[in-house]
């Protein structure tokens, strides 16, 4: 006869682990248990829900339990904590012995966690999740721009759909498109495409209070905002989505550490005398890095300010070469990334020409 999730927990009320790794999955995750001598005294499945996983974890003595970083292991990291465990949450990137098994399962999976946490902590290479407060606050960008891509789809696919029938949309901003197709199209294929135009309307607005929101945010939870915002071409939605993704300003020893934390440095694959050229990482957080790019791409625009920043990207540009526009925004993103936590530490002032200044002030000396 199958026991209780009940019955399995009080069969194990008290039980005392030197490590316990847990692999996470929707609806029930898999847990192993080591001794003091790293053998296996303990396993078992919980429900990935909260009650479950409060009674699990207060079922068991506190000790070292090790989870991978995914949609779940805020939430869990959290509740586990306050169970009294110490609770580690590895990069599921940096574990190839986890994410390149070819004899791959959950029970494997949480035994190799248990026994990196207990023998050698550090190849977890452990993350740290950001406050529950700014997880939220993070998630209205994320929705934000969720919704901003369900338009585009949208609007692309009126495009399409009208373009099949031989007729053809001028150019304009989103919030202008249902306006201006309404405004051109005849009574058949608006008929067509009218649910799918209100459907537009109502995204614009929701990007709007999303918009708003954001504002609101920036301006009363995170005043800080405003030192990023100094440079043209960095607005409020990316200095303040740049602010949540990094969480604490004094997490890295240096700015320069921000650039390889997004992604935005490139990968490297050296062994012996080969060492190939290869395009940045993209690890970190994504949205971060797009946003970073799209700053890149304004600065170097034609509505960017001169300075140092769209110097150092039309100096890689004027290389020329493949995508040299492409990876000109990339390395401008790079060293806006490094400037802006540089202003975000030190308060200061951002001059566009800094290094031109610089050299004026020693010729002057």
């Amino acid at each position: 006869m199958k026991k209780s999730s009940k019955q399995r927990v009080k069969k194990n009320r008290g039980a005392v682990y030197a490590s316990v790794g847990l692999d996470v999955s929707d609806r029930k995750s898999c847990w192993v248990g080591l001794d003091e001598e790293g053998k296996v005294s303990g396993r078992d499945q919980v429900g990935t829900r909260g009650p479950e996983l409060e009674a699990w974890g207060m079922s068991i003595a506190p000790t070292l339990i090790a989870i991978e970083a995914g949609p779940h292991s805020p939430w869990i990291s959290r509740l586990l904590s306050k169970c009294g465990h110490e609770v580690i949450v590895g990069n599921p990137a940096k574990i190839p012995s986890i994410s390149r098994s070819r004899s791959k399962s959950d029970w494997r999976d949480a035994e190799q966690l248990a026994r990196l946490a207990r023998f050698d902590r550090s190849m977890l290479h452990e993350i740290r999740h950001r406050s529950e407060e700014a997880q939220k606050d993070l998630q209205i960008i994320r929705s934000r721009h969720a919704t901003v891509q369900a338009r585009s789809k949208l609007i692309n696919h009126v495009r399409a759909t009208v373009k099949a029938h031989g007729q053809y949309i001028q150019r304009c901003s989103s919030d202008a498109f249902v306006s201006r197709t309404r405004e051109g199209l005849g009574a058949e294929l608006l008929e067509i495409v009218s649910p799918v135009l209100e459907a537009i309307d109502r995204l614009s607005e929701a990007i709007h209070t999303y918009d708003g929101r954001i504002e609101q945010l920036a301006r009363t939870r995170y005043p800080d905002t405003q030192w990023l915002t100094q440079i043209k071409g960095v607005g409020t939605l990316t200095a303040l989505a740049y602010m949540l993704v990094l969480g604490d300003a004094a997490r890295f020893r240096s700015s320069r550490m921000v650039g390889p934390y997004l992604g935005l440095t490139p990968a490297r694959d050296q062994s012996g005398d080969a060492d190939p050229q290869k395009g940045i990482s993209k690890q970190g957080d994504r949205l971060m890095r797009a946003l970073l790019i799209q700053s890149g791409h304004y600065i170097l625009g034609p509505f960017g300010v001169d300075s140092d920043l769209r110097r150092h990207g039309e100096a890689i540009a004027a290389r020329g070469g493949k995508n040299a526009k492409k990876r000109a925004a990339v390395a401008v993103s790079r060293k806006l990334s490094v400037l802006l936590h540089h202003l975000w530490v030190t308060h200061q002032e951002y001059v566009p020409l800094f290094n031109q200044s610089k050299t004026a002030l020693v010729a002057a000396a």
